[in-house]
């Protein structure tokens, strides 16, 4: 809304008579709320960063049961071990008979290649596809989170099918010591 103050400037003197001069002055109360309806507007339909996460199914630690747990072969089960400085072992097998055991690191070249030829292997072996290879990933007190987040990027990245998160035992620690890898 514009408005025109008619008002006079002053109080009359004298002789001549001056025009009168006439001030603009525009309202802007409905250009602030137009701006505040717009930014609110913005920020509800906006939307933010999204998480990313993935579903873990997790087991229930429950001893007194052992008619749940799960007989697996030897020659289908990998098991991961985490261990400092970004550094994993892992090796087939149990862990009082393990079929060499190899230090490796992330990656293409690391991990990742040696899930894809054990996959491989196990299904050559089984040759059912619906048996493949099981892996165990047994973080330690020296890894980080990162380490954990890396190696189940590494199973989606590698299509392992069954995967578990496990707790690790004093023979594979004092593996990973052996190794230089847990100090």
């Amino acid at each position: 809304m514009a408005e025109l103050d008619t008002s006079s400037g002053g109080s009359k003197k004298g002789g001549k008579v001056r025009s009168k001069k006439q001030s603009t002055r525009v309202d802007l109360t409905a250009m602030v709320d137009l701006a505040f309806l717009l930014i609110t507007f913005f920020m509800l339909t906006t939307t933010l960063a999204k998480p990313q996460a993935m579903d873990l199914a997790m087991p229930d630690k429950d001893k007194d049961k052992p008619e749940s747990k799960l007989e697996i072969a030897d020659n289908r089960t990998m098991t991961i071990l985490l261990g400092q400085n970004n550094r994993i072992e892992w090796y087939m097998g149990l862990v009082d008979n393990p079929k060499t055991p190899t230090v490796d690191n992330f990656g293409r070249d690391g991990i990742r290649k040696a899930l894809i030829e054990k996959i491989k292997e196990v299904r050559g072996i089984t040759g059912d596809p619906k048996k493949g290879l099981i892996v165990l990933i047994k973080p330690s007190d020296k890894s980080t989170y990162r380490n954990l987040v890396d190696i189940l990027d590494e199973m989606k990245i590698s299509d392992v099918q069954t995967y578990a998160i496990v707790d690790i035992t004093n023979p594979e620690i004092g593996l990973m010591k052996r190794d230089g890898i847990y100090k």
